[in-house]
This record gives structure tokens, sequence and C-alpha cells, in this order.
């Protein structure tokens, strides 16, 4: 059996694709990697698909091993990666024979680190994703030691590249962001929303909670009520504290606090690789 043993996961270690899109009506998130492009490069170095599973791991710490010949790449930030005792880089791709260990290191920046294998990870699938769901508990279970991911079959030739530069997570982050639809009921939105906010170890994958000066309801609007309204991936939402809440892949389909804008579709990997602590504002322009 094709496999890699996990042996350690660091903090968090989850299996995602690109997740299960359309199941909004059921109330089911559309989930999948929060950094796409960094699986899909993952994906494309080993000679998978790009829809391919593959690990995401929080702040490093994955280790596994490998039950059978296997070629793996890592992306994300730049994080130092391990053949055994051997010093291999990240965003390439390394061959493993059986009884091989990959281990990834704490990257300097970012959050999150993508480990791909050829044939990539087949754990069974459910509605259509093999991506866990942290909010529904929908996908396969949160990685343990001791697990074993199945590798599926072998279709394409890893891809290699001559030079992939891996970018460090920047510190600071200016997120373009589309007003509406209820921007109307905060006193000021563009000019509140353009302040810099802290990003809070209360997040995840759910979404991204901030620390800064509140935001203020428009006095029309101080002692209203919104019905429940449907909510996309990016969407930032004022809950009565006045603090923005910013959803992310695993946030729920529906909500009742306004939503005061919506993230850009190109800056929403980039969010997910903040860390707590991490400064950001946003720009309607």
């Amino acid at each position: 059996m094709r496999a890699l043993e996990v042996l350690a996961t660091g903090p968090l270690a989850l299996v995602q694709d690109l997740g299960r899109p359309g199941y909004a009506h059921l109330g089911v998130p559309p989930s999948g990697a929060l950094d796409v492009a960094a699986l899909r490069l993952a994906n494309r170095l080993v000679g998978n698909a790009e829809s391919c599973a593959g690990v995401e791991s929080v702040l490093g710490g994955l280790s596994v091993r490998a039950t059978a010949s296997c070629t793996v790449a890592v992306t994300g930030p730049p994080v130092r990666v391990r053949l055994d005792r051997r010093e291999v880089g990240s965003h390439v791709a390394v061959h493993l024979r059986a009884g091989q260990t990959l281990t990834v290191g704490t990257p300097s920046t970012g959050l999150r680190c993508y480990l791909a294998a050829s044939g990539g990870i087949a754990a069974e699938p459910s509605m259509g994703s093999r991506s866990r769901d942290v909010l529904s508990g929908i996908g396969p279970d949160p990685l343990a030691p001791g697990a074993l991911l199945p590798l599926g079959t072998t279709r394409g030739v890893p891809a290699g590249a001559d030079v992939v530069v891996p970018r460090p997570a920047p510190a600071e982050l200016v997120v373009p962001v589309v007003l509406g639809p209820r921007d109307d009921w905060l006193d000021d939105v563009a000019r509140g929303l353009s302040t810099w906010w802290t990003v809070t170890s209360a997040s995840n994958r759910v979404g991204l909670r901030l620390d800064g000066p509140p935001l203020r309801r428009a006095e029309a609007f101080a002692e209203t009520e919104l019905p429940s309204e449907g909510l996309l991936t990016g969407a930032i939402q004022l809950p009565p504290n006045g603090l923005p809440v910013v959803f992310l892949a695993d946030h729920p389909t529906t909500g009742g606090y306004p939503v005061a804008a919506t993230v850009r579709q190109g800056s929403l990997d980039a969010l997910g690789q903040v860390r707590p602590g991490t400064k950001l504002r946003f720009d309607p322009s």
C-alpha cells in the first residue's frame, strides 16, 4: 500500500483539497485549502492534478514516513524541510524511498504549509471533497501520530522547476475590498475599515478576528436587528462589539450581523497566511 505514515503533526494538520463549493443551500461551507495557490503549486511539482488533496500544516512540525516510493513537495511560506537528516528545502520535488522520513520545520513567516504527494492523499471523500471543515466536522479527521494517509495512483510526471522562489508572508497587509451590502449601517465605514487592525489569537479557518478601534453603527440602525443573510468567503461582518470578523473557507453560510464589505478574491490566499499579531487594513478604493 502506498501511504504516508504520520509521525508528528505540529499544532494542527488537516487534509485539504480545493473544497466543496455549491452546497451553501444545505448549510455547508466551501472549505478547502486557505492558500489555494500554494496547494496548486505543490500538486504541480509532484505531477498531480491541481485538485488533488494534500496536507495543510499550521506552523509546521509535520513529519511523515513513506511506506513506498513517492514524490513529495512542500509549499507555502519559506520553511526548512528535512529528508531523514538531510536538508532538501521547500518548493522542490523530493523523492522518498520506502522508510524515509520527511519533516517540515516551523516557517519564520506565514502560518500554513502544504504537503503534496504523488497520487494525492486518497482519503475518503465527503460531498465530493476530501477537505476537512472545522466548523461542521465534515471530512477526514485532523491528523494524529500513527495515522496512515493512503496515496492515489500516480498519473503525471513531477514537473520540477529550475527555481521556485517562496515568498515570505508580510508583517503588514493591505487588503482590497468591495464595500457592501450593509456598509450604510456603519458610520464612515470606509475610513473605519482603513484603520490598522491586529489579527487576534481567536482566529482560525472559520474566520479572522480583529482587534482595534470598534466601528460604530449609524444612528438610524443603532437598535435594528437584521434577518440572517447569506455569507461569502471574505465577508467582513460587524458583530455588536464593532470588531470585524473576516470569514474564511469554513465560514457559516448565513449570518445575522451586517456585512460591511467583502475581500476581493485575489487576496484570500494572503489572509490564509496571516498569524496572530499581524497588522492589516482594508482598502475600499
